[in-house]
């Protein structure tokens, strides 16, 4: 049976609790990379829905470069999850997207350094074409909530991924937008990349916190959010955004069995492998930690 997951950052266990969206059950699945964050089931029918939290259920607890994606998206395999929508929040390089923004990115640029980034270490597997490495079908199915919600959402940009937890340099940000990055953020890399080495399909959807450090020159503040990166007007449109979450996920999975396609070419990352008899069908399934 198909299912979906959707992925939250920041906070948003909290936001979606206040917004009354029940929980039909709760999930955390040992798996040989560790036990996963709590997965929460939104609904079982006519289609299973998850949500699961990356950075723990209390705000900000797991910090983006400590996340255990391995185990994160593993388990979501492990409960038959074939869809995953990641709800993520960068800031802005270029300055034509603007915080608040909804958008859907077409590309990333991987820029972390430290976090393990494959579930076939050692072996002669994982040799997985990454374009497009965002998912088309998921891609089309959120265009159509998104219009059904009548919420405008941008598409296009590159999403460049750090390490963090520190936010980045002047330097570093004219260096990524040299390189053709749209904004920045710290959690959709290796996520993107696990789920297809799983044959998952996989999109995020992003909303925009703040500008980037030196786009828009701005006074440090101390004891406020990103230090004073945004002005009073741009922090309420993120706030705005980021409280879209509960209705994104309601109208996510009242729509959810039109998600998926079989033939996706997200399904098939790993044929080359099963027809040379690398792997069977089930083989992530004797994936270990190397």
């Amino acid at each position: 049976m198909e299912s979906l997951a959707i992925i939250g950052g920041s906070n948003g266990y909290r936001i979606i609790s206040e917004a009354k969206i029940t929980f039909l059950g709760e999930k955390r699945i040992t798996t040989p990379f560790g036990k996963s964050e709590p997965i929460f089931i939104i609904q079982n029918d006519p289609i299973p829905v998850y949500y699961l939290s990356r950075h723990g259920q209390k705000g900000y607890s797991i910090a983006a470069p400590f996340v255990n994606y391995r185990a994160n998206i593993y388990a979501l395999k492990k409960l038959g999850v074939s869809s995953i929508i990641s709800w993520s929040g960068p800031g802005a390089i270029d300055t034509s997207y603007q915080v608040g923004d909804l958008v859907l990115p077409e590309d990333i640029l991987d820029e972390t350094r430290y976090r393990e980034r494959t579930f076939y270490k050692g072996s002669g597997l994982g040799f997985v074409r990454q374009n497009p490495v965002f998912c088309p079908t998921i891609r089309s199915f959120l265009k159509t909530v998104m219009a059904k919600m009548n919420e405008p959402v941008r598409e296009g940009g590159v999403y460049v991924c750090t390490d963090g937890p520190r936010l980045e340099t002047k330097a570093e940000i004219r260096k990524f937008a040299l390189s053709g990055a749209s904004f920045v953020g710290m959690t959709l890399a290796p996520e993107c990349f696990l789920a297809r080495e799983l044959e998952m399909c996989y999109h995020p959807l992003c909303y925009i916190t703040n500008y980037a450090e030196g786009v828009v020159e701005r006074a440090y503040k101390s004891g406020e959010l990103f230090e004073g990166m945004n002005t009073g007007a741009e922090t309420e449109k993120f706030k705005r955004a980021v409280s879209r979450l509960p209705d994104i996920v309601r109208a996510v999975a009242e729509h959810a069995s039109t998600a998926g396609n079989a033939d996706c070419v997200c399904r098939k990352s790993m044929e080359r492998y099963k027809k040379r008899g690398d792997i069977k069908n089930d083989w992530w399934e004797k994936i270990q930690d190397r």
